[in-house]
């Protein structure tokens, strides 16, 4: 696949997440199923959640450090930074219990897939020009 497929396919992947997140935040009983399993799953993921989020800051945050000229890897770090943060307002919303934290990750993360996507598919069109 090359990379503006790739970016076009995690536009089309983003949207449908905001899209889903925006359904789902609207049905409160499939809402609540989702916030409220049973606890050793709850517990399983907000564990999993977190550990994700560090993972994901953790390489975010050295793909930032290790590029300076590197501008599609500088706009992948971004990325994982970001889905780092959903990762955690995700483990804040199930040890919490509450749907609002669930669906702002999946909002964060879905705006976050758009932008970072459209970012790497104008810059991968102008290399292409230069």
């Amino acid at each position: 696949m090359t990379p503006t497929r790739g970016a076009l396919v995690a536009v089309g992947l983003g949207g449908l997440a905001v899209l889903g997140a925006t359904v789902a935040g609207t049905n409160g009983a499939f809402l609540d199923s989702i916030v409220h399993p049973i606890p050793i799953v709850r517990a399983a993921l907000v564990g999993g959640s977190a550990a994700l989020a560090v993972v994901l800051l953790t390489r975010g945050l050295t793909r930032l450090s290790e590029g300076r000229t590197d501008v599609p890897g500088m706009i992948r770090g971004v990325r994982l930074v970001f889905l780092a943060v959903a990762a955690f307002a995700a483990a804040a919303g199930w040890l919490l219990g509450h749907p609002l934290p669930l669906v702002v990750a999946v909002i964060i993360a879905a705006i976050d897939v758009i932008e970072t996507s459209f970012l790497l598919l104008v810059v991968t069109v102008r290399g292409d020009r230069s």
